[in-house]
């Protein structure tokens, strides 16, 4: 288990106060890559949160861009989001 990946995991809950996060590391998919060279990571993150509700899904990825700021360009050179409400993450 990556910590990097653990570590992003628990930033997306603590900022987004996100009630399920799922982060998986892609990294090993783009070997050879030129982000892949600087060490920075690929990953897909699912992240189930109120704070979604009634944003567009622009609006909610930018939520989750600014929750890993830090982290973009530095430990993250590609991330996919899909952000979801509770109530549509139940259905």
């Amino acid at each position: 288990m990556s910590d990097r990946r653990e570590r992003i995991e628990a930033k997306l809950k603590e900022r987004l106060g996100a009630s399920h996060v799922e982060v998986i590391d892609e990294s090993h998919l783009h070997a050879g890559h030129a982000g892949a060279a600087t060490g920075a990571g690929h990953f897909r993150a699912l992240i189930v949160s109120d704070r979604f509700a009634g944003r567009s899904a622009v609006d909610a990825q930018r939520l989750v861009y600014a929750a890993l700021e830090d982290e973009m360009g530095s430990e993250i050179h590609a991330l996919s989001i899909r952000t979801l409400t509770p109530d549509a993450w139940s259905e």
